[in-house]
């Protein structure tokens, strides 16, 4: 999203941040630096950051590095204070192979981003239902892939069990595999011990990941529900690929201003490569990949 500040007399601030540390820097509508200056990662640290920029006058934007990650909490707190928040995506390298590296050069060049409109895209506020859904998607994404190693694991140890019990489970379906092995009795030979004690286990580890991936399933499915009922109606959409792209759009879709904005963020959007008499395009490798995905499924 465009964001439209009287230059004239707005200052533009600037943020590099780490785990520990938030470094800000303030710029004057010409890119003159103001200040530079560190603060704690908390709240107390973001309210005296946003306070030691306000004393250098009106802030109209704050270019912020990192607002997905480290700056997250920055972030929501500069929105609070009613200052417009815009993701700086990455540093100048050119300036940075003619000046160097430190925190401080990183936070100047991040308000300078933003002075010009090189960095325009809106942060998104992370502090509502959509935000709720991404905290429990993460965990839904580490379940299953946890419980795919875990089916893979015991599928190989199977394979390569003694005899009986290799045949004891031929033909049966994974999921089966994995509730049939939860439940093993230990043999007093050493390998069929070692080998059934490992498939239980990865048995009963698989069985509860299954379990706690479907209770996150209803609590997702009910806060799509709660913010977007309209979107699970479309044909092809589940609570799963809803849920992702809302979490590409945000608490604050008003940001994404139009249709190709929309198609600029998930990497649908085709880039031009054009050389002399030859016009074409190719495929859009950026954007939110998640969102990319969940097109993907919902198309085909």
């Amino acid at each position: 999203m465009t964001i439209m500040v009287d230059t004239q007399r707005a200052l533009t601030g600037g943020v590099d941040t780490h785990a520990d540390v938030h470094v800000a820097a303030v710029i004057d509508p010409d890119g003159g630096l103001l200040g530079v200056k560190s603060f704690a990662t908390n709240l107390a640290g973001y309210k005296l950051l946003s306070g030691w920029m306000g004393t250098f006058g009106e802030i109209g934007l704050v270019g912020v590095e990192g607002t997905g990650s480290y700056g997250a909490g920055l972030a929501r707190h500069l929105h609070r204070e009613g200052l417009v928040v815009v993701e700086v995506d990455r540093p100048n390298l050119q300036e940075r192979a003619r000046q160097g590296k430190s925190d401080s050069l990183d936070a100047i060049e991040a308000a300078r981003a933003a002075l010009p409109g090189r960095a325009f895209g809106v942060a998104k506020t992370r502090d509502g239902n959509v935000e709720a859904i991404r905290a429990l998607m993460v965990v839904r994404r580490s379940a299953r892939e946890s419980r795919t190693k875990a089916m893979n694991q015991i599928r190989q140890l199977v394979d390569t069990a003694p005899d009986e019990l290799r045949e004891r489970f031929v033909g049966v379906p994974s999921w089966r595999i994995a509730e049939g092995v939860a439940i093993l009795r230990v043999h007093a030979d050493p390998v069929r011990m070692a080998t059934k004690c490992a498939l239980g286990m990865l048995g009963r580890r698989a069985v509860a990941l299954g379990e706690e991936g479907k209770r996150l399933d209803v609590l997702i499915a009910r806060l799509v529900d709660k913010v977007a009922p309209e979107l699970v109606e479309l044909v092809g959409l589940g609570p799963d690929t809803a849920a992702l792209l809302l979490i590409a759009a945000g608490d604050n879709p008003s940001r994404l201003r139009s249709e190709a904005t929309w198609a600029k963020l998930c990497g649908v959007a085709p880039l031009e490569a054009s050389s002399g008499k030859v016009t074409r395009h190719r495929l859009n490798r950026g954007g939110d990949r998640q969102a990319n995905s969940a097109l993907w499924r919902i198309v085909f």
